[in-house]
């Protein structure tokens, strides 16, 4: 901003007033801003949608690739999976309530017993379960970005329901969703058209997939699909963001550059370990080349324990080709590289690299730190996929008649759930039993927490501890795990004291 000074003087030496401003930004701009040879300060002006427009099919594509050929990535993935959304999948458990504010068990029951009954075949193609749609579903969100799925409910011309509950899901890859398909006036952009508060109206969706081989120009047709017929998970980095960013995004160089090097010294190692021999000819005048017309014959020298070489020409020597591989900096260069992706994907060290050598403190330390991340994709998930999937489930399950809610349940808490996915693994088992043991006498904790903790369903674990202590009483079987037996042996015991 010009100055008193600068404005006076300007109509007699402009370019003096310029450089008086240049050398004021200077001094007042931050230093991260100058831009100097050493430091180019490279920025983003684009917003979140041009800049996803610019890259992201690149990077889905290139990211799906280093999960087909890149082994790193595909720990990556399947440890995400199993610590996201797990082998059980994410569990629901139903909290109805009945109108004086407590748990209705028996509707609960009811409700986990369709719940269960549709999780065999919760997807049209009848071909996966819950947990493994689940698996899907996180696997292509976090690697591609995105993930959708279209909500089939009720009759539906030329389908059948594999379910007793007419529901299920139409899983879709997000090439479905074209990123080139805008119109500003009906306000689409990459495929989703949004009103002027950005709410979602409606998905335009191509009919068949755009990587199919048989796939014709003319076959790219897109249908639009209402929004509350859509279920769209994605994985957003910037406020306004329309499409997902695939999660590897950050270090998709890094673990380019990796598996080429890591290829390259495999391939130096394989040339190392191959035997290679030259005869070296000793001065020129002791070289006699082969006379005109004639080959050049081939000499070997056979190998074996003890072998003496008596066959080599005046002033010809023996040598053998040798090589430093394998390098034994690959290992150290690797596991830095290995700790900059982890901490890029919200996921441990020790976990992709698969490397368990430190001490318990630091284990600890690492795992406590990694279950952060991974709760963090877990509640996405749970807020993007798992939390919508129910509640369209109780809906159409009240709709067609599967569930039928007692009269004394508050019809405000027929979609109250908790749900759970997996639990961060105890280290030291004993340790921490005990310290829920202390902190339940204590009244900081309950029993339904602890059984959340360990990945159990308070209710299932109480039905299967009643009739598994009822079974043993019968039987007369006595475990240390009921206290019935210690308190009546006590008691027996006072009984028999004979009286002062």
């Amino acid at each position: 901003m010009k100055n008193f000074i600068d404005k006076m003087i300007e109509p007699f030496a402009p370019a003096m007033v310029a450089k008086r401003l240049q050398a004021r930004y200077l001094i007042q701009a931050y230093e991260a801003a100058k831009v100097t040879r050493t430091h180019k300060a490279k920025g983003q002006p684009l917003s979140a949608d041009a800049s996803l427009q610019m890259g992201a099919m690149s990077l889905r594509y290139q990211s799906r690739k280093l999960d087909e050929d890149h082994d790193l990535v595909t720990g990556l993935f399947d440890r995400l999976e199993e610590r996201v959304v797990g082998g059980a999948g994410i569990s629901v458990e139903p909290i109805p309530l009945t109108l004086a504010g407590d748990i209705h068990l028996d509707f609960a029951a009811q409700i986990k017993d369709e719940w269960a009954e549709w999780s065999l075949h919760p997807e049209v193609s009848g071909e996966l379960t819950r947990p493994q749609m689940e698996r899907q579903v996180c696997r292509t969100w976090l690697r591609d970005g995105e993930m959708l799925a279209q909500k089939i409910r009720g009759n539906v011309p030329f389908y059948t329901h594999l379910t007793d509950v007419p529901f299920a899901l139409e899983l879709l890859e997000p090439d479905y969703l074209p990123f080139n398909l805008n119109d500003d006036a009906i306000g689409l952009a990459q495929g989703i058209e949004r009103d002027a508060w950005r709410r979602v109206r409606a998905f335009h969706l191509l009919k068949t997939h755009p990587g199919n081989v048989n796939m014709f120009a003319f076959q790219y047709q897109t249908k639009r699909v209402l929004a509350e017929q859509i279920i769209h998970i994605a994985h957003r980095k910037r406020i306004g963001q329309n499409r997902g960013l695939p999660l590897l995004h950050a270090v998709l160089v890094r673990l380019a550059d990796m598996k080429d090097y890591e290829e390259s010294e495999r391939v130096a190692a394989r040339i190392s370990a191959a035997l290679a021999m030259f005869i070296r000819k000793g001065t020129p005048d002791l070289y006699t080349g082969p006379a005109n017309g004639e080959a050049t014959a081939e000499r070997t020298i056979a190998l074996a324990p003890g072998t003496v070489v008596d066959n080599l020409l005046p002033g010809e020597d023996v040598g053998m080709i040798q090589s430093n591989r394998p390098n034994p900096f690959l290992e150290p260069f690797r596991n830095g590289q290995l700790r900059a992706i982890a901490a890029g994907t919200r996921s441990a060290y020790s976990t992709v690299a698969r490397t368990y050598d430190g001490t318990y403190s630091a284990q600890r330390q690492e795992l406590v730190e990694a279950q952060l991340g991974y709760d963090l994709l877990q509640h996405e998930f749970i807020d993007y996929w798992s939390r919508p999937v129910y509640r369209e489930f109780m809906a159409m399950g009240l709709v067609s008649g599967r569930l039928k809610p007692p009269r004394d349940v508050d019809p405000r808490t027929l979609y109250g759930a908790i749900y759970q996915g997996p639990v961060m693994p105890w280290i030291n088992p004993k340790q921490e039993a005990d310290a829920w043991e202390i902190l339940v006498k204590a009244g900081f904790a309950d029993e339904a927490e602890v059984a959340r903790a360990r990945g159990r369903n308070p209710q299932e674990l109480k039905r299967t501890r009643t009739a598994e202590v009822e079974t043993n009483r019968a039987a007369d079987l006595v475990f240390s795990s009921d206290a019935y037996h210690q308190f009546y042996a006590k008691q027996g015991a006072a009984s028999e004291q004979p009286p002062e």
